[in-house]
């Protein structure tokens, strides 16, 4: 019988490498921002901004968490990211208690109207055309709703079912460009 060999340990994995940083977006600079506004558009976001204005002196001031639906009412569509994204990336705790003045909200606003990755009737089109497994136009409802709550920014139920409300067809289907025009319409 041959003697048994030692086992030898199995060599040592080599080190993983460390994961490459992803690069930062750089933090909002409000005083690099250039208003380009007329006198006339700043008197009605103005008018606006004290209609969303809750304190009690009517200090023109809103609470960071009614910025996104400012902007929204003076006919913009940022997404929620966009929004923390100039106020500077508050915890969510802060969204209630911190405070925006309107001198504050003019540069945000103007970042906001000119940011040019607005997606198009035809991105948005050719986004859905990936989930028309048949090629004839038409998505499943129960698998865009499951799209719009899981993926990208997230949507809650309730919100999906608004967006689709009446927009299915007999078989439970959504004829996609339809639904593009119906959402670009809103």
């Amino acid at each position: 019988m041959a003697p048994k060999k030692k086992e030898e340990p199995a060599p040592a994995a080599p080190p993983k490498a460390p994961e490459p940083e992803r690069p930062k977006t750089p933090q909002f600079n409000p005083s690099g921002i250039t208003l380009e506004f007329s006198p006339e558009q700043i008197e009605d976001f103005k008018d606006a901004f004290q209609l969303f204005d809750r304190t009690p002196n009517n200090d023109m001031k809103i609470a960071f968490s009614q910025c996104g639906d400012l902007v929204r009412a003076l006919g913009q569509n940022p997404t929620n990211a966009e929004i923390t994204y100039v106020l500077g990336k508050p915890k969510p705790e802060d969204m209630q208690s911190q405070m925006l003045d309107f001198e504050q909200f003019l540069p945000m606003h103007q970042h906001i109207c000119k940011a040019k990755d607005r997606g198009t009737y035809e991105d948005f089109v050719e986004g859905l055309r990936v989930f028309d497994k048949e090629g004839n136009g038409t998505v499943m409802g129960a698998e865009l709703r499951h799209v719009l709550a899981t993926l990208g920014e997230k949507m809650r139920e309730d919100e999906v079912e608004q967006l689709m409300q009446n927009q299915e067809d007999a078989n439970g289907c959504i004829n996609y460009e339809a639904f593009v025009k119906h959402i670009l319409a809103s």
